[in-house]
């Protein structure tokens, strides 16, 4: 065979399949970490007061427990990045957008109007559907996933960064001018509530903080930053020629984040319950550093012991968080020992006795964490994947 035949032979042979897109055990682990935090957050064992960075701050200030749900938001939106890689034809992209949305924000809305029933002294009643809360976690989850989908399709990165500061100026001009007067940082006062009041009923809120509904609709907008902080990192992971210097700019650009929320802090004070400008960048200045080290320490140096444990959690994150929330509330019903349900007696009776105060209040939290943990490794054994 002559040169040339071989190399039209070469020409025409077929090309080798594209190499499969890189799976990075460490996302998982992030995931995972950020819902083992929620739940630890969410059901704190009854008996004692919890530890205070367990606790969400009253108002300004942060806490642990406040750095949980913006890493959720921002974990999703780096899970977009890669789930995003295979464009869609624009119709079904739009249809799956807004139908996994819509499922979410229902599962959501169901979660808080669970277990739909409530004893009176009457009996057995519905829980009446204008005493149901509307926002919500979930909620804003999916309303950042709808709003952040459609912003990927069609920005790149400089414009998307660009819609980022365009969002936390505007939502910081929103509630400089539109709170009441001389109570713009106040739960009353504040444009957020007054635009929930305006939209909902105070009995489709939240019902524990004064009428001040925490996941209310106007904090959607910096909201969705985090999202889109998420997806960010993500395509600087995926399309960086070398991973280890994409890491470093991940990391000198979440330093750049605390550093520009730090000094945003004494004019827009950082506060989750509001979901500031400053809370924003605070916390996505977090994860990107935190997400840096756990690729360094898991994709580039090879640390792989023990991540099973919450990549158990982070390969099903919606499934287990509802499983959290609901089961909760049916332990809860049980009555046990004179205590508002079985949860409380649980907590009060079993772990106070083990250890009194906050250790035991946390020990609790874990036990129930662990459960729902449990949960989980069935699910993964048996390859089940709640997708919305």
């Amino acid at each position: 065979m002559t040169p040339s035949s071989v190399a039209v032979a070469a020409s025409a042979a077929p090309a080798p399949p594209p190499a499969p897109p890189r799976r990075f055990v460490s996302l998982d682990v992030f995931r995972g970490v950020t819902i083992f935090l929620m739940i630890l957050v969410n059901t704190a064992g009854p008996g004692a007061p919890a530890w205070p960075q367990l606790v969400h701050a009253k108002w300004i200030g942060f806490t642990l427990a406040d750095f949980v749900f913006p890493t959720f938001l921002f974990a999703m939106g780096n899970a977009m990045s890669f789930a995003l890689r295979k464009p869609l034809p624009l119709r079904p992209y739009l249809l799956r957008l807004v139908r996994r949305a819509a499922t979410i924000f229902v599962l959501g809305y169901l979660m808080y109007w669970f277990p739909f029933v409530r004893h009176g002294a009457e009996g057995w009643a519905w829980i009446p559907f204008d005493q149901t809360r509307v926002p919500g976690v979930l909620q804003r989850l999916a309303l950042c996933y709808l709003v952040a989908g459609v912003m990927v399709r069609w920005l790149d990165w400089r414009v998307l960064l660009g819609a980022c500061a365009v969002l936390l100026l505007g939502y910081w001009a929103i509630m400089a001018g539109c709170g009441v007067p001389g109570a713009i940082w106040t739960k009353a006062g504040n444009a957020g509530t007054r635009l929930d009041l305006w939209l909902l009923s105070p009995g489709h809120l939240y019902k524990k903080d004064g009428g001040f509904d925490p996941e209310g609709f106007l904090g959607t907008m910096p909201a969705v930053v985090n999202v889109l902080a998420g997806y960010l990192a993500g395509l600087l992971v995926q399309r960086g020629a070398v991973l280890g210097r994409s890491l470093r700019v991940m990391a000198g650009a979440g330093l750049a984040c605390v550093a520009l929320a730090l000094a945003w802090a004494p004019l827009f004070p950082i506060a989750k319950k509001l979901w500031t400008g400053s809370f924003v960048l605070l916390t996505s200045g977090l994860d990107l550093i935190l997400l840096a080290g756990a690729i360094a320490l898991i994709e580039l140096k090879g640390a792989r012991r023990g991540t099973r444990f919450f990549t158990i959690l982070g390969r099903n994150p919606l499934a287990i968080y509802l499983f959290s929330e609901l089961f909760v509330v049916v332990l809860q019903l049980v009555p046990a020992g004179g205590e508002p349900g079985l949860y409380d007696w649980i907590g009060i009776h079993l772990f106070q006795r083990l250890a009194t105060g906050a250790i035991g209040s946390a020990l609790c939290a874990l036990a129930y964490t662990m459960v729902c943990w449990a949960v989980g490794w069935a699910m993964d054994r048996k390859g089940l994947i709640l997708k919305a």
